[in-house]
């Protein structure tokens, strides 16, 4: 039997979880007492976690089926479930994703059903001078939409936004580090519209569900109007307050919930500086 204890990451959200080793089997008691602390804290952390590929598909399996990402040029190539982010290269070719996550976003905001949650382990972390690098910010949307005017939260309350995967796709293209989309991966993830203010599928709780990286406009506002409100909503949710920086390790496993926080993935690291993570993206449901 494993027992676990709890560590806020933040007086706000975000939890780390001690004394759990996932490679060994996970009652359903203790499965059901971890989705708990992760649905009410958004961000959760497990240190130490060294798991085999099948191992970190199996545990994320607990929570739902798995999505598979439309870059099939960063997925695992058997295993089709974990999307690889990473710098390094193999015969010539990087074996993931390059640049994922270098600004402020949701993963799969731009789909109809959004994912539910990602589970990220870290296999290869670059360091300096004994100092890892490349870490990984969050806020909560949460605790940002607690944080507006009762007028302002009411206003949003009746609006929707436009989230474009291509938006966030090509904002480093210009680096050369990404192909053009194709005309089949554009075709099959075309502009949705989520309400501004979504309500947590589990908690309830209401969520600001806006991000820079993929959100475009606000319907049937004036574009003026529209990019001012944006500006100032994006802006808000990167106060002090909201946020979590996670300095990662070896061995970690930080799993984050898609509806109640967005992530930045911070690029402070040399390109020679050998980076590699392994992340599981978990099937959501539809928006509320």
């Amino acid at each position: 039997m494993q027992a676990m204890q709890i560590r806020k990451l933040t007086p706000r959200f975000g939890a780390e979880i001690i004394g759990v080793d996932l490679s060994k089997p996970i009652s359903d008691q203790l499965f059901r007492e971890i989705e708990a602390v992760f649905n009410d804290n958004g961000v959760v952390l497990f240190r130490g976690q060294h798991l085999t590929e099948d191992q970190h598909i199996d545990f994320s399996k607990r929570f739902g089926p798995l999505e598979i990402h439309v870059r099939k040029d960063a997925l695992m190539k058997h295993r089709p479930e974990v999307f690889v982010v990473s710098n390094v290269y193999e015969d010539g070719k990087p074996i993931g994703s390059v640049d994922a996550g270098q600004f402020w976003h949701t993963d799969l905001s731009y789909k109809k059903i959004p994912s539910r949650g990602s589970l990220l382990l870290a296999r290869e972390v670059p360091m300096r001078d004994g100092k890892a690098l490349g870490d990984t910010l969050f806020c909560s949307t949460i605790a940002a939409f607690e944080g507006l005017p009762r007028d302002l939260q009411q206003k949003l309350e009746s609006l929707s936004a436009t989230h474009h995967y291509e938006k966030g796709y090509n904002r480093d293209r210009p680096s050369g580090k990404r192909k053009p989309l194709t005309p089949e991966q554009m075709a099959a993830l075309p502009d949705v519209v989520h309400p501004i203010v979504r309500k947590h599928p589990f908690t309830g709780k209401p969520c600001l569900f806006v991000n820079e990286g993929y959100v475009t406009e606000i319907v049937g506002m004036p574009r003026d109007e529209s990019e001012a409100l944006l500006d100032r909503l994006f802006k808000h949710c990167l106060k002090d307050e909201f946020i979590y920086r996670h300095n990662w390790r070896v061995g970690d496993l930080l799993m984050w919930d898609n509806c109640s926080t967005q992530h930045n993935a911070a690029g402070n690291y040399e390109p020679t500086m050998r980076r590699r993570m392994d992340r599981t993206t978990l099937t959501g449901t539809a928006v509320a």
